[in-house]
């Protein structure tokens, strides 16, 4: 299955999945372009903004967790989020923490929120639609992480 015909195929899945990359790269950029600022509660948040980035890589492109040195602790922790609905729940509890910025003041760490958001309901239109997860073949699903064993 190409790109376009994952695309067409009306999972939403699918696209809760190319939502997350989307949102490992803002995560990663906003999380080092906020930790420079004055504002404490930035500073924390803006750090765990950019150590999200690095959960949701594990969680959105499997054949990591085979070709990077990880704990068998991680990769318990990651293999959890395998269904829709767990997916949901991570998109959405990373998503509260994002927008918990907010409260001192509006930052740029707002557009990780709502980018976040939008993977959680993917995933939970996915799950509601009693959709089965598939993973795109371009980011390591489908067959492709028993191919580096």
């Amino acid at each position: 299955m190409t790109l376009a015909e994952e695309f067409r195929s009306r999972n939403f899945s699918i696209y809760g999945q190319w939502t997350g990359v989307l949102c490992i790269i803002l995560c990663f950029a906003l999380g080092i372009a906020n930790i420079f600022t004055t504002n404490v509660l930035h500073i924390v948040i803006s750090v765990i903004c950019l150590a999200s980035s690095f959960v949701i890589l594990f969680i959105e492109v499997p054949f990591l967790l085979r070709i990077c040195p990880t704990s068998s602790k991680f990769d318990d922790f990651i293999r959890r989020f395998t269904t829709n609905w767990m997916r949901a729940a991570i998109y959405t509890i990373l998503s509260a923490v994002q927008w918990v910025s907010l409260a001192t003041g509006a930052c740029s760490l707002i557009a990780a929120a709502v980018f976040l958001i939008i993977a959680a309901l993917f995933y939970a239109l996915a799950a509601v639609r009693s959709q089965e997860f598939i993973g795109s073949k371009t980011l390591g699903g489908a067959g492709v992480a028993q191919m580096i064993v």
